[in-house]
């Protein structure tokens, strides 16, 4: 009789603390792995820059993930965002200029590894020299570009930054 009372008491427990204990679904979060294979980049005129989102949505509120491949010789004209965005350069060797000026012998080389903030309205301009760049950019959405300066400047691929 001990032994069952026994159960009986360690089962009522044992669903107790099931019916208190949070489930699993509202305690784990969903963890996003993607290897770098697997990323799928995509350009939205079919040539130049491409870009992966990771997480989130760049449109939307939050935070997003993206990654922006650039085929060599391959550059932005400049332009700025509505938001700050924080880029690191994941591949190659990512070069940066500021300003509505496009002079390629004043843009900066950022090895892999660099970290670039672009400021929330900061005209900017960027691209790949000789070797494919991927720079990895993290934000708050929703965010906006917008090309500024002359648009006669030189479109999709620039000379070998000195």
């Amino acid at each position: 009789m001990k032994r069952v009372e026994f159960v009986a008491s360690g089962l009522a427990f044992a669903a107790l603390a099931v019916a208190l204990a949070p489930s699993a679904a509202q305690t784990v979060r969903d963890f996003i792995r993607i290897a770098p294979d697997d990323v799928r980049f995509k350009s939205p005129l079919g040539i130049g820059p491409e870009q992966a989102v990771l997480f989130g949505d760049p449109s939307k509120p939050g935070l997003y993930v993206i990654r922006v491949r650039f085929p060599p010789g391959a550059h932005s004209n400049p332009h700025f965002h509505s938001r700050d965005r924080h880029a690191t350069v994941i591949k190659g060797v990512w070069w940066n200029g500021v300003g509505e000026e496009l002079d390629f012998n004043k843009a900066v080389p950022m090895k892999a590894g660099s970290y670039v903030l672009h400021p929330a309205n900061g005209v900017h301009w960027d691209g790949a020299g000789d070797e494919e760049v991927v720079v990895q950019i993290i934000g708050e959405g929703p965010v906006e570009t917008t090309p500024v300066g002359p648009t006669d400047v030189p479109r999709g691929y620039w000379p070998k930054p000195k």
